[in-house]
């Protein structure tokens, strides 16, 4: 039952990332284009959990965890550097 919950789980936030990406790529604007490699990095977080359950290790629980942080440290110098123009002070 595991197995199909999983398949279900790639499938599905397989979906979210080709709609992120099509949002990153086509988005009206700047701000647009944060807030989808924000969620790609959401997703991204989803299916390395995802990969550890299927897998049964813990390993990719440590890389997603680093990933987040990533993620936030990334998004937040990009909407630093649209609001002020620089990233560094």
């Amino acid at each position: 039952m595991i197995a199909y919950a999983t398949y279900f789980g790639f499938i599905s936030i397989g979906l979210a990332v080709l709609m992120n990406l099509h949002r990153l790529i086509v988005g009206p604007d700047s701000i647009n284009r944060i807030l989808a490699l924000d969620t790609l990095t959401i997703n991204t977080i989803a299916l390395f959990i995802l990969f550890g359950i299927w897998q049964g290790s813990s390993t990719n629980f440590e890389a997603a965890l680093l990933f987040a942080m990533v993620g936030f440290i990334t998004t937040v110098a990009f909407c630093k550097y649209l609001l002020r123009g620089d990233i560094i002070e």
